[in-house]
């Protein structure tokens, strides 16, 4: 067995890359995560940053801004996974400038970890931010950096303790606003499984220049599906309020950040069905339940039952 793939995390303290950075560590692959002087020392880190050396993570010190600091960091290890967050998207620009001079890496996965954004009919402010990552894959093919794109749809935690209810903190016991007709179907992955796949994916040749898809079967489902699985661990029926799309745009348009984002990329998913709208063809994508049946993932069923 070949030794495995010394990994870098760009983004890692992020929210769904503490998990992939925990994922690796437990997989035994020597996990580096890149940070500034300045998450050293931030309160709201420390935390997950002891977590992180317990683990037996290496923290480097380099920021993403720094192109000596990035390359040093690059060139200890074989693979680049970055999880930077909207904010710094554009800027992986400098990450791929930074393999290209580094010129060891085996592997970018850029950060992605939602839909496919070639293959999304989204309106603003979600549009913006799809169009800036799918300028970032076409940069990665440009220079010729071997890749992974990770399309790994809705975060379970994101959206299902409160069954995407719009500022709710627990799932609906009354009623419950869908968008649409509430029959395109969206994908659910619990973070830890995301994390799990992701890793497997990282010396997989199966997975080399392609979109790593986490579409396991059990875990997709309309938003009508949904509701009826939660109706039926509670024992009620829910009166549906369907929000016709126009209405959906006019609520998109009249929200403030962060809610216009959100609420966007519901539509995107809810109303356009753009995460199961399209066939995986060998060409372009394989999918990871398929990739790697040894995985037992959470399903939605069994994610819902804690709020039971």
């Amino acid at each position: 067995m070949a030794s495995k793939s010394k990994i870098l995390f760009i983004g890692g303290t992020g929210y769904i890359g503490k998990f992939i950075v925990e994922a690796s560590v437990k997989t035994g692959h020597p996990t580096f995560v890149l940070v500034r002087e300045s998450t050293l020392s931030a309160p709201s880190k420390s935390q997950l940053l002891d977590h992180f050396k317990k683990l037996g993570v290496n923290l480097v010190i380099g920021d993403v801004l720094n192109h000596g600091s990035l390359v040093k960091a690059i060139k200890q290890v074989d693979v680049v996974i970055s999880t930077v967050g909207q904010t710094l998207l554009a800027d992986q620009v400098k990450i791929i400038a930074a393999i290209k001079e580094a010129g060891n890496v085996k592997r970018f996965f850029p950060s992605e970890f939602g839909n496919d954004v070639d293959r999304v009919n989204a309106v603003e402010p979600a549009k913006s931010a799809f169009v800036t990552k799918a300028k970032i894959r076409r940069a990665v093919e440009a220079e010729g950096i071997p890749y992974t794109y990770v399309a790994s749809n809705f975060f379970a935690g994101y959206f299902l303790p409160n069954l995407s209810q719009p500022g709710a903190t627990a799932p609906p016991r009354d009623k419950v606003v869908i968008f649409g007709d509430g029959n395109p179907k969206a994908v659910y992955n619990k973070e830890d499984d995301i994390g799990t796949y992701t890793i497997k994916a990282v010396d997989d040749p199966r997975t080399l220049n392609k979109i790593l898809y986490i579409k396991p079967p059990g875990n997709i489902y309309s938003f009508n599906d949904l509701v009826s699985l939660w109706e039926r661990k509670i024992g009620k029926t829910l009166e549906r309020v369907y929000v016709p799309e126009e209405q959906v745009l006019k609520n998109i348009q009249e929200a403030a950040p962060p809610v216009n984002v959100i609420l966007s990329i519901q539509h995107s998913a809810f109303v356009k069905g753009d995460q199961t709208n399209f066939q995986i063809e060998p060409s372009f994508g394989v999918e990871a339940s398929q990739l790697y049946p040894d995985v037992k993932y959470t399903t939605v069923d069994e994610y819902l039952s804690q709020f039971v």
